[in-house]
């Protein structure tokens, strides 16, 4: 096969082996050597190993298993068997360690002393404090220190801040210094308080509007959709947040209610926005629909879509960026307030070209994999699916090890399934694909929907159940038409890893990764939120 690609034709992986052995020539000129330190017993340690005196052969380096990524734009993935069989041998390792608590006031006998100390800290150390602190003491402190906050005399809370009059006629709140302020209010130990007057409120992040809301399934359960008019994707997009009076700082507090809402949200506006560019009756405004009344919505949809073919608007994009972090030196490490949110937006077909006649086709992520799906049975005259998804059900462990797990699932159910690719980019990728053709939000009915959000939620649950911290998750869908029947909807869960921040190999598409997929498929697993039926995902 000629495409780059881990998936056979046959419907089984492939993937390649590197037993190196070598020899390097030595075209060094002098020796450095110098003594390093002592041993425990006195002798000195010294640096004579790093001055051979001739050529070095390498008689068996360490093998190193090359995994092209199902997917080609997606690069290859490079497993080194040594990490990987320690990692065999030590399941539960594959896990980040909790955080502790930490607290400056603590080692201050009075409050005012410990607010003094912590005003006259580096700014270095405030950020590092208001991102790790646990200690709500230190965090209103940092508060205070970030922005101008007005107090209730009574109570001794905050109600708002100072607010100030821009040249340009806009209406921004006074904050001190941004980066502290995004810290401390990212950080979950803040008192809701706090939280409230400085992000939560409705108007304290910016004029967006709120055009869309959710709020009657459950109890305690709000969701608020904003409209980002100005944003960084054309046309504008959505953010399907969780509201004010329902904080969830945390996947851990995220219920399967709150996350159907906020998908509710993105399934409302996808499908009464593709409505009307379809001349559809228009909805009743200020409603939430129904599930009922968005499956219909749904139907009428797909109905009018076979003598519809051109659409302005035909994909659809959807993103979540969970968790938050800033390191002392002022690196952000993740894009989005820590409150939990999903972002979305319908793509348009095309753009026309500046300063010319004529359009190019407008980006969509899923394109990429549409491109495949075509060449794929181009040269093989099967369905990528189809082959994808008996490869990860026959899956056979990486290194042939009959009496260890082979699943690369971690759930499913009679209509989707979350699993480990088996060449994962992010270390810790996790991805969920439909077990039946269906390729964007407009192909799945009710159960399909259903299905679709727990599942994502209970693949988070399992990341930030083993110590993930931040998690970006995207979707790669086919377009509204003119797409591949054998294109499904694919989601990827790409967790960031402390020691892996992204380096030259990543930037050219080699993902180095340490484990086996069979065992972090296992380590997850081990980490399903109680109730979560297990028996399908095993080595059935």
């Amino acid at each position: 096969m000629r495409l780059r690609s881990c998936v056979h034709p046959d419907g089984r992986f492939i993937y390649g082996v590197h037993q190196p052995v070598f020899t390097a020539d030595n075209f060094r000129e002098t020796d450095e050597l110098a003594d390093l330190g002592t041993l425990p017993d006195g002798n000195h340690y010294h640096n004579a190993a790093n001055f051979p005196s001739g050529p070095v052969h390498e008689p068996a380096a360490n093998w190193i298993y090359e995994v092209p990524n199902a997917f080609p734009f997606r690069g290859t993935t490079y497993i080194g068997k040594a990490w990987a069989d320690a990692r065999t041998a030590n399941i539960e390792g594959i896990r980040l360690p909790t955080a502790h608590d930490i607290s400056f006031s603590n080692g201050h006998p009075h409050p005012t002393e410990a607010e003094a100390a912590i005003r006259q800290l580096p700014r270095p150390l405030q950020l590092a404090l208001a991102v790790t602190s646990t200690d709500a003491r230190d965090l209103r402190c940092l508060a205070h220190i970030a922005c101008t906050l007005c107090m209730d005399d009574k109570c001794g809370q905050p109600w708002g801040m100072a607010y100030a009059k821009r040249s340009d006629g806009s209406t921004r709140a006074v904050i001190a210094d941004e980066a502290l302020f995004e810290a401390v209010a990212n950080n979950r130990h803040l008192p809701d308080a706090y939280k409230q007057t400085m992000v939560l409120c409705p108007g304290a992040q910016g004029g967006s509007e709120i055009v869309g809301e959710w709020c009657r399934s459950a109890p305690g359960s709000h969701v608020f959709e904003y409209l980002r008019r100005n944003s960084y994707i054309p046309w504008g997009h959505y953010a399907a947040n969780m509201a004010n009076d329902a904080v969830r700082y945390r996947v851990q507090d995220l219920t399967l209610q709150d996350m159907a809402g906020m998908r509710h949200l993105y399934y409302q506006r996808s499908y009464t926005r593709l409505a009307g560019l379809l001349g559809l009756q228009p909805v009743i405004d200020r409603r939430t629909l129904t599930e009922e009344a968005l499956e219909t919505l749904r139907l009428k949809i797909e109905k009018d879509l076979k003598k519809n073919i051109r659409i302005a608007f035909n994909r659809t994009l959807w993103g979540w960026n969970y968790g938050f972090d800033y390191t002392p030196s002022g690196y952000r490490l993740h894009a989005s307030h820590q409150q939990i949110h999903q972002q979305f937006a319908m793509i348009p077909a095309k753009v026309s070209i500046a300063g010319d006649k004529g359009t190019l086709p407008a980006y969509g992520c899923g394109d990429l994999i549409g491109e495949f799906v075509k060449a794929f049975r181009q040269e093989t005259g099967k369905g990528f699916f189809d082959c994808y998804y008996r490869a990860i059900v026959e899956n056979r462990r990486m290194d042939g090890n009959a009496d260890r797990e082979r699943s690369l699932v971690v759930f499913e159910d009679s209509r989707v399934m979350i699993f480990v690719p088996k060449a994962q980019t992010s270390q810790w990728e996790l991805q969920l694909m439909p077990k039946a053709a269906v390729g964007n939000i407009f192909e799945a009915d009710t159960p399909m929907r259903r299905s679709l959000d727990r599942a994502m939620l209970t693949a988070v649950k399992v990341l930030e159940a083993m110590g993930a911290r931040m998690i970006t998750a995207i979707e790669y869908s086919k377009p509204v038409v003119d797409g591949d029947n054998d294109q499904r909807l694919l989601v990827a869960f790409l967790p960031k890893l402390p020691e892996s921040p992204g380096a030259f190999s990543e930037a050219q598409l080699r993902w180095i990764n340490g484990h086996y997929p069979e065992d972090f498929a296992l380590a997850c697993r081990r980490h399903l939120p109680d109730g979560e039926d297990t028996s399908n995902a095993g080595n059935s």
